[in-house]
């Protein structure tokens, strides 16, 4: 029985193939996703072994915030100068070294343009010589206070050569240096893992980086001969006492990498969950090919029955050859995992800036583990139906022919229609109820189970109203009636097709609505005209120097300017953002327009009325803030006000932004006065941010649609990850005809002989794969509107207030489903066309 059944399977390479590829596809993107970020994950531990090499100990303060990697930028707390000192005289110390390092130094090219980053910081340090690591290249260190050096990575970039006056950007606005030298690092590296580094004197650094002279981010400890890191550690911080960090150069690079590898978690989890889609996709294409098969090889596996063969045999018989299919889709697909895992490695280090160093690609455990497992696990599950059903084959079949009439479609109607109404029960209770926005997501997983449970129900009537639109000639009519003739065969095809669409569509509806709800909040609120803002394309948000608000507020025709700060504070030991504004007066008439709101003294908070009654505060209510640098400050909250007065809950005087992370305005607000147009004052507020070339004036319209534009980004993310599956649904459908067209041969042959032409049975296959395919994007944009719709409706608390259905992305989805329902019946409807008429009728 087993070599029968390899012999079978051999026999019948193209259904070898077609059945594996999905499995492949999906296993690609499993074992790819762990590739990449087993590759990254050592890149950067190399990274930080490196940048830490000449550290025995590193010594630093605890952080006023302590802020993780996915959180945002936590801002080291200064330490004092004589910390150095006191370190020197800890016994086992061979030399111990102030450090100035902090991102933040975004130096300005000379095309006028800030120096972006997708993701390594841009850090300002402290010239320490050149040294085992540090190799200087070209000129000098800084020794003047407007002299600095750059890493190689930045000369590069920002087309910069030893001599050039630069501008760079730091806690305050725009200085000018001369550049007196270029480094690089150990190794030939142009820079540590894509960093772009500045480097000034030391005072100016601390000036510039730290906030004030005279302190340190970290000391670097060397050991003394015969003294480990590990003991010198200890003695350390037995010496300075538990408000020090004190740490051996290893777990520095240990920890460091470790708050990467959070980062890089999140990315791998989401490459898993689309692969997760990917497979359940193919679960659809592999659970129609072993259906269609079984049904092919009823008179087969009838004689095997007849021969003595049993039902548990039978089912092995199916089962071995699941089997197969899914390890050798298990090893192609790991082979191409390892492909793809090292191209988005590639793609990651070059969208860092290219600074990356990248590991050597190897193959983790979990990979290989992976790869098998879904290769094998998942064909063997879509393959159990079809095997159970084989096993029902009566030896009696053996005389009758290979094809056999479709199952009643009474138990799963039913099965569906309960399924269905589950998912809509739990709907309807998350809505309306207090079930939450996870009994809706449920529901929406329920709902989409039962949709596919009916889908053969539905394929019916729908597949013969859509195929009417082709039954203007003979080969459209006989394309209908063939994608009509097996509901379960069309439903299974349609689904994979439905799955990946459905998915977008929701998001798309999501995001659309999220678009088109900021935009209504900000006609609603908005009374600015004129907006300064910038695009963050880093850790850091763009800023500008506070001048410009004051100046611009003293342009005639502007009513109100005001400018915005932001930072992650401790407010009563609780972690929170806040925002501090120069005039809270201002800030109110060119935002809410309707609140009433005295400037607010050093010591004074304003908070919004929801976020007073969250925390019991009122008038008189004493605040104690935290910010990223300095000491606690006890604030008085003098003023309450409505929740859309403001762009934030809790509001802070302008003093309170000297601790603040980045102690410069991200925003600015103005507001003319009425009757004068934008046109007229926004050259002039646009000629003040000249000097702060990372954020520019626009229009309140432009600005609005700059920030709605990340919705769009998203979609697209979406939809190219989507595309996987999609791609599998579309090998489905190739797949579905071409083993229909090899079971229905001799019927082929037959249309041939009694004169339909090749061109008539090329346009007949192509009708049937437009239907399916047509049908199949038709449920997933109405399942994904729903989807999308539920979902919406459950964040209508949360700020999406308004429903847009995208009428037409979906209109263009079922467009494209056509031209796809096209493009996959090419090689069914050629092998249609190319068969012997007499060969076929003869065949059995």
């Amino acid at each position: 029985m087993l070599r029968a059944t390899l012999k079978s399977l051999l026999a019948r390479k193209l259904r070898l193939i077609l059945s594996g590829l999905a499995v492949v596809l999906g296993v690609m993107f499993v074992s790819g996703a762990f590739v990449v970020t087993d590759t990254l994950s050592r890149s950067f531990d190399a990274v930080f072994a490196s940048a830490y090499s000449t550290t025995d100990v590193g010594v630093t303060a605890r952080p006023r915030v302590e802020v993780s990697e996915m959180e945002g930028e936590e801002v080291a707390t200064p330490l004092p100068a004589d910390t150095v000192d006191r370190i020197k005289t800890v016994p086992g110390v061979r030399s111990a070294t102030g450090l100035v390092e902090a991102d933040g130094a975004r130096v300005i090219g000379s095309d006028g343009k800030v120096l972006s980053s997708a993701g390594p910081p841009r850090l300002g340090v402290a010239w320490t010589g050149a040294d085992a690591l540090v190799k200087l290249r070209e000129g000098r260190g800084p020794a003047a206070a407007d002299e600095i050096a750059v890493n190689a990575t930045v000369a590069k970039a920002a087309g910069l050569k030893v001599g050039d006056r630069v501008g760079v950007l730091t806690l305050e606005p725009k200085k000018q240096f001369t550049l007196v030298g270029v480094f690089g690092f150990s190794g030939d590296r142009d820079s540590l893992g894509g960093a772009q580094q500045v480097a000034f004197t030391e005072p100016v650094a601390q000036k510039l980086m730290l906030g004030r002279t005279g302190v340190y981010s970290s000391v670097r400890v060397r050991a003394a001969d015969g003294v480990t890191p590990a003991e010198l550690r200890d003695r350390i911080g037995s010496a300075l006492g538990s408000a020090y960090v004190v740490r051996t150069g290893e777990q520095l690079a240990d920890e460091n990498a470790a708050d990467l590898q959070e980062g890089l978690s999140f990315f791998g989890r989401i490459l898993l969950g689309f692969a997760g889609v990917a497979l359940f996709v193919g679960v659809f294409l592999i659970l129609n090919t072993f259906s269609i098969i079984v049904a092919q090889r009823t008179r087969e596996l009838a004689l095997m029955r007849a021969l003595g063969a049993s039902r548990r045999q039978v089912i092995t018989s199916v089962l071995v050859e699941a089997v197969a299919i899914g390890l050798v889709a298990a090893v192609l697909g790991l082979a191409a995992g390892v492909g793809v895992g090292a191209l988005l490695a590639y793609l990651f280090g070059s969208f860092a800036g290219g600074g990356l160093e990248l590991a050597s690609i190897a193959v983790p455990p979990a990979a290989v583990i992976s790869a098998f497992v879904v290769g094998v696990v998942v064909t063997v599950i879509a393959a159990v139906l079809p095997a159970l059903r084989a096993s029902r084959i009566a030896p009696v079949a053996a005389m009758q022919d290979v094809a056999t009439p479709d199952r009643p479609l009474t138990k799963l109607s039913v099965a569906g229609g309960v399924v269905t109404a589950a998912g809509a029960a739990a709907l309807g209770v998350g809505l309306f109820g207090d079930g939450g926005l996870w009994l809706i997501l449920g529901g929406v997983l329920v709902s989409f189970v039962g949709v596919a449970l009916l889908t053969p129900l539905i394929s019916r009537p729908v597949v013969a109203l859509l195929g009417r639109l082709f039954s203007w000639s003979l080969p459209g009519r006989l394309g209908r009636l063939n994608s009509g003739r097996n509901p379960r065969r069309t439903a299974i095809t349609a689904a994979a097709l439905m799955v990946g669409i459905a998915l977008v569509t929701g998001v798309t509806v999501v995001m659309d609505s999220a678009k088109s709800s900021l935009k209504a909040e900000a006609a609603r609120v908005l009374k600015a005209q004129i907006m300064i803002s910038g695009d963050q394309n880093g850790p850091r948000p763009p800023t500008y120097d506070p001048a410009v608000v004051r100046r611009a507020a003293q342009i005639p025709g502007v009513r109100a300017a005001a400018g915005l700060w932001n930072d992650q504070v401790l407010i009563d030991g609780e972690k929170q953002w806040v925002d501090a504004t120069d005039d809270l007066a201002a800030l109110a008439q060119t935002y809410g327009g309707s609140a009433t709101l005295a400037a607010l003294k050093d010591d004074q908070i304003a908070v919004s009325a929801p976020e007073a009654a969250k925390h019991g505060w009122q008038a008189g209510s004493t605040v104690t803030v935290q910010a990223s640098r300095g000491e606690p400050h006890h604030y008085t909250v003098v003023a309450t006000y409505p929740e859309d007065a403001l762009p934030g809950s809790i509001m802070l005087p302008a003093a309170a932004t000297r601790d603040f992370g980045i102690p410069q305005p991200v925003l600015g607000f103005v507001r003319l006065d009425d009757a004068i147009p934008v046109s007229a004052v926004l050259p002039q507020v646009k000629a003040l941010v000249a000097d702060s070339p990372e954020v520019s004036a626009t229009d309140a319209a432009a600005f609005v649609d700059q920030q709605a534009a990340t919705f769009d980004t998203l979609i697209t993310m979406i939809q190219i990850l989507l595309a996987l599956a999609i791609l599998i649904a579309v090998l489905g459908v190739i797949n579905t005809l071409a083993l229909s067209v090899l079971e229905r041969t001799r019927e082929l042959g037959l249309l041939r002989a009694v004169g339909l032409g090749r061109a008539q049975t090329m346009r007949m296959v192509t009708v049937e794969a437009v239907v399916i395919s047509v049908f199949g994007a038709l449920l997933g944009v109405t399942v994904g509107a729903g989807m999308g719709t539920a979902v919406a409706r459950a964040l209508k608390s949360d700020g999406i207030t308004e429903l847009v259905l995208p009428w037409t992305r979906m209109g263009t989805y079922l467009v494209l489903a056509a031209l796809v329902g096209v493009i996959a019946a090419v090689l069914p409807a050629i092998r249609a066309a190319r068969l012997n008429v007499l060969g076929a009728i003869a065949h059995d």
